[in-house]
């Protein structure tokens, strides 16, 4: 009987799976839904045997997912009541949940030392060395994730109130906020006392806009952003000691480097993978037998 072997990477909007034999080598792919196990379990349940099915399909095997050993990447899986409910009902012959912060590490380093920070809506960072992980920061927006795209949008509408109260000048990018409000202070303010993350990351599009045509509150923004991600890398450098690749992932990763200190963005290199690839690898290496783990 020939094993099988399935990496996930689940998140709030869609759930991607990889079907590989036991050399690593990649047989099928497949894609479903959301899969957050903290918001609705079941619904993730779901979405990834649908996902890994659909993995057997692309690849011609009739799909057996008893088959598979797995290793998934979810989000949700800080919580143990939902991991415990969640790996209880999996489908597969033996798995494994993990964060889906250690498979991008994974899929970015491979085996050897080194970290990542994920920035994009959130931050956080991962690092390997001498073989065990360390996180730092990713306590989420209310107390955390500075430098993240939702912290430069609230303080993209910090500025604009900053501005119409003239305690800033006023610049171009204060008055595009401003103006999607109606020019009324009162309307950023209802916003903001319901803002998720989110919400507040569908700004951070205009702060990069602004600021590469010299909107200095645009600047100013980006700035203390880069700021916060160069104090976590430092962090991070004190882990790993200068060591190993450094990777930057996640929606903000390919606009930040340039205003990050020179001492971090003179190190930063491509991921090797991305974090399904890292899935992958991580279930091979787990439940593999020695002779198809790769090194």
């Amino acid at each position: 009987m020939i094993d099988y072997f399935i990496g996930i990477d689940g998140g709030g909007t869609s759930c991607r799976a990889a079907l590989a034999d036991g050399d690593g080598t990649i047989l099928g792919r497949g894609k479903s839904g959301a899969s957050n196990i903290l918001t609705d379990p079941d619904t993730a349940l779901k979405h990834i045997a649908e996902a890994a099915q659909r993995a057997f399909e692309e690849a011609g095997i009739e799909p057996d997912l008893s088959s598979a050993s797995a290793i998934l990447g979810l989000a949700g899986n800080n919580v143990g009541d939902a991991v415990s409910y969640v790996k209880a009902r999996l489908p597969f012959k033996q798995s494994e949940i993990v964060s889906d912060g250690v498979i991008a590490l994974q899929g970015a380093i491979g085996d050897e030392d080194g970290a990542i920070g994920i920035v994009g809506t959130g931050t956080v960072y991962i690092a390997r060395h001498d073989g065990e992980l360390h996180s730092v920061a990713g306590w989420g927006f209310q107390v955390s994730d500075l430098g993240s795209g939702a912290r430069l949008g609230q303080l993209a509408l910090q500025e604009s109130l900053l501005a119409y109260d003239n305690i800033r000048p006023m610049t171009g990018l204060s008055k595009a906020i401003l103006a999607e409000f109606g020019n009324n202070p009162e309307n950023v303010v209802d916003f903001a006392r319901l803002a998720k993350p989110g919400d507040y990351g569908r700004y951070t599009p205009k702060v990069f806009e602004y600021a590469r045509h010299g909107d200095q509150a645009a600047i100013r923004i980006l700035k203390t952003g880069a700021a916060a991600i160069d104090e976590a890398l430092d962090a991070v450098n004190a882990v790993t000691r200068g060591k190993g690749r450094l990777c930057l992932l996640g929606g903000l990763a390919v606009l930040y480097p340039e205003y990050l200190a020179e001492r971090h963005r003179s190190r930063l290199s491509e991921p090797l993978a991305d974090a399904l690839m890292g899935a992958v690898a991580l279930a091979v290496k787990a439940y593999g037998s020695p002779s198809e783990a790769r090194a």
